[in-house]
């Protein structure tokens, strides 16, 4: 598993070499790598279904016991497929997407950075190495919905989600840290096994709201919602990749990894679905009021990270099943109308929904 990682960091930092060398072929050869990487993935699905699970673990600070450990159950190949998968379909539209732009190499480099980074988050055992690769996420965001830096907007976007998401994920690691003393271990494998030590501890609720904060600014949950949106400055790849399959989901995964620790208390239950459900509609109501047609679409996944969130808020047996579900259908769903709505900006010049009539005349 830590190959699968380390091969993605190795590749970002290949990446412009490689675009040099290969050019037009770049995105195919590239593309290479999260293939096998899915490939891989999905040979695991059945021994996975089985019950088995797979663990790699090597020390990185012995004297505070933090270790360098990942885990591989059922949730984190869910989430590595979409990573995987996806991430192959998006390298191979980028070429073409941004065929001809003078910093396409530096496009894959914070393309793999990005894919490793989360490729990192949900495979993580440890909350330390968790907190590093959730920050690399943010981190690489901010290169990708900058890249067209030139423009100030584009900047400004940038700043912006790096700035929510930054907070969060510092709320996040102090909520991490306090979980590890109260239950005991540093490790996720250990403490999915401490609920009801950690729900009966008096550092429960500052846990669980520090936690939330870190998951809902992630996931772009009410109040937290406005940065994407405006993330939609970014190159449509980037749009698909980041704000429809994997990153905005990285605070859903969250919560349904830390829901057999933290659920089941009536607190959990009210504030998880009550962020969810305002965010549902308060996410549908603005969506119809969008003219730009990615924006219309940031405004529909705000509206679904709200049901997923709601779904796992509920926290019974037949919720989550429907919030992996539905999480699988709208990576897909998504991630293709974001690539069309790419293809018809890239052909038109334009993403104004009410210029597009007659499509069929111009594609």
């Amino acid at each position: 598993m830590i190959a699968f990682v380390l091969s993605g960091f190795v590749l970002a930092l290949l990446a412009p070499w490689l675009h040099r060398v290969g050019r037009r072929a770049t995105a195919w050869i590239l593309a290479l790598l999260p293939l096998i990487q899915f490939v891989s993935f999905a040979r695991l699905i059945r021994p996975i279904a089985r019950g088995e699970v797979f663990a790699f673990s090597s020390p990185w600070v012995p004297g505070l016991k933090i270790n360098v450990s990942f885990y591989l159950d059922g949730l984190s190949l869910i989430f590595a497929l979409l990573i995987s998968g996806i991430g192959t379909l998006v390298v191979i539209y980028a070429g073409g997407y941004l065929a001809g732009h003078h910093h396409l190499g530096r496009f894959y480099a914070y393309l793999f950075l990005f894919m490793a980074s989360m490729l990192g988050v949900v495979l993580a055992d440890n909350v330390i190495a968790l907190f590093v690769f959730w920050e690399l996420t943010s981190l690489s965001s901010y290169l990708l919905i900058g890249f067209d830096h030139e423009r100030e907007v584009a900047r400004r976007a940038a700043l912006q989600a790096l700035l929510v998401t930054g907070v969060g994920g510092l709320a996040l690691l102090a909520g991490l840290l306090l979980l590890g003393q109260v239950g005991g271990s540093l490790e996720f494998s250990t403490l999915l096994s401490q609920g009801e030590v950690v729900r009966s501890h008096p550092l429960y609720m500052p846990i669980l709201l520090l936690v939330l904060l870190g998951a809902f600014t992630k996931s772009a949950q009410f109040p937290f919602h406005f940065w994407l949106p405006s993330a939609m400055e970014a190159p449509t790849p980037v749009s698909a990749y980041l704000h429809s399959a994997t990153m905005v989901k990285a605070g859903v995964y969250l919560l349904a990894r830390l829901g057999p620790v933290l659920g089941g208390s009536d607190a959990w239950h009210y504030l998880v679905t009550l962020a969810g459900a305002v965010t549902m509609l308060v996410g549908a109501a603005l969506a119809l009021f969008q003219t730009d047609l990615k924006r219309l679409l940031a405004y529909s996944t705000v509206s679904a990270l709200g049901i997923l969130t709601l779904l796992i808020g509920l926290d019974t047996t037949l919720s989550i099943q429907a919030a992996m579900v539905f999480l699988l259908a709208h990576a897909f769903y998504k991630g293709a109308l974001f690539l069309v709505a790419g293809a018809v900006d890239h052909e038109t010049g334009t993403r104004d929904v009410t210029r597009l009539g007659g499509l069929r005349h111009v594609m």
